[in-house]
């Protein structure tokens, strides 16, 4: 048995796909310390792991006081959370013994602590996977036609930082790529090699081990009867930025009194009153439990977050996209581009667009086939399985 350090940042996205890994290590005989944060700690004590937290408030302060406007910045960003999140981490370890740490590949201190710890590196990956070619080409690309003045300081606060963490920890960052990808000997990337963009562009040390995907909570007051034989559209924005009363109104007017059978899951922050007259063919929720529902569903609208629309093709859903922020148009793009799906833009959205992009969809056997094909490739792959086997693998490499 091993004694494995787990570090993850937080947020639904990178937390779930870790779930079925930590459990199956725990089955395979290891102990996992896991740090997350506080909102997280219940899931992750369910695994049978040892949960520890961090300050989530000072974290994300840190975090968004590099700025937002460019990549560069939101590197500085995660290099300016080293202060809050390296000491207390290190304090509530102090005198312990790890044999390996795994770390998730945007979480900027996970590979400087690794290096802290002189400990075998294993990072975790649940977006897409970088090379630095490919950072370093969207840094260049993030700073075209912006003048001199702006772009100085943010590449100065790069480099006092970095002195600051080499002075502090001990620990050298050589480029931007390093703490934004967190590379490590072994990555292992929740998707398969087909799905991710430019597959064949990464060696043998990223193991794409698919989705990895575990049946999380079953809210008591879902009821399936209402789901059962009716093959109905499913309807999620996600965890994040789902406080969209005007998309959730303009669902309602898309399809509303229709044929379909609509779920719509609105997030914890939206009042479901205030969405108005709700239509008989719809049920409105706060939460559902979106993997069990996915396997009645006929159409997934979708964000198109890395969870949801992996979750989505491991059932053979064909997807409709509407992505908001962040990876979420590179993966609109990749399902489109697999036939899986098609891609709608928020901003001109309307509800006769989204209808009638659901009806071709709904319409063409080729995206239910296309989305089924995935579904194979997906369940193929290994998911939590394969990636314990990969850590397996790592440890016989290094002796553990």
């Amino acid at each position: 048995m091993a004694r494995v350090l787990f570090i993850n940042g937080g947020s639904e996205g990178h937390i779930n796909p870790t779930i079925g890994v930590v459990q199956e290590l725990i089955s395979r005989g290891e102990e996992v310390v896991y740090f997350c944060i506080e909102a997280y700690r219940e899931r992750m004590e369910k695994t049978g792991a040892t949960v520890r937290t961090f300050d989530d408030q000072k974290f994300i302060k840190a975090f968004i006081s590099g700025g937002r406007d460019y990549l560069l910045e939101r590197i500085n960003g995660l290099l300016l959370t080293a202060d809050i999140v390296i000491p207390s981490i290190l304090a509530q370890i102090q005198g312990e013994h790890f044999d390996y740490i795994i770390h998730d590949s945007m979480f900027g201190c996970g590979r400087i602590i690794a290096q802290i710890l002189k400990l075998p590196a294993i990072s975790s990956c649940s977006t897409f996977a970088q090379t630095k070619n490919t950072i370093d080409d969207m840094l260049e690309q993030s700073f075209e036609h912006v003048p001199a003045e702006i772009v100085k300081p943010i590449k100065d606060k790069f480099q006092s930082l970095t002195v600051m963490i080499k002075e502090k920890f001990g620990v050298e960052i050589h480029s931007p790529y390093e703490v934004y990808c967190n590379p490590a000997p072994l990555t292992m990337v929740y998707t398969t090699r087909e799905f991710q963009p430019d597959g064949e562009a990464f060696d043998p040390t990223y193991a794409f081990v698919g989705p990895s995907i575990i049946s999380r909570f079953i809210p008591e007051k879902f009821d399936f009867t209402t789901i059962q034989g009716k093959n109905p559209i499913y309807i999620s924005l996600g965890t994040v930025f789902n406080q969209a009363m005007d998309f959730y109104k303009l669902c309602f007017e898309a399809f509303g009194n229709t044929d379909h059978s609509i779920i719509m899951s609105v997030g914890n922050k939206v009042r479901i009153s205030d969405l108005g007259e709700i239509p008989a063919n719809f049920s409105v929720q706060n939460v559902v439990p979106q993997t069990e529902v996915l396997q009645y569903t006929k159409l997934f609208i979708t964000h198109g977050g890395m969870n949801s629309a992996h979750e989505g093709l491991y059932y053979g859903v064909p997807l409709v996209v509407i992505p908001l922020s962040a990876d979420q148009p590179i993966i609109a793009g990749q399902v489109a581009k697999m036939g899986a799906g098609v891609t709608l833009h928020m901003q001109s959205l309307t509800a006769n667009q989204l209808r009638e992009a659901a009806d071709h969809v709904l319409s063409l056997q080729s995206f239910k086939k296309a989305a089924s094909e995935i579904r194979e490739s997906f369940r193929n792959s290994g998911g939590y399985h394969q990636a314990v086997d990969k850590i397996f693998e790592f440890k016989n490499q290094f002796h553990i």
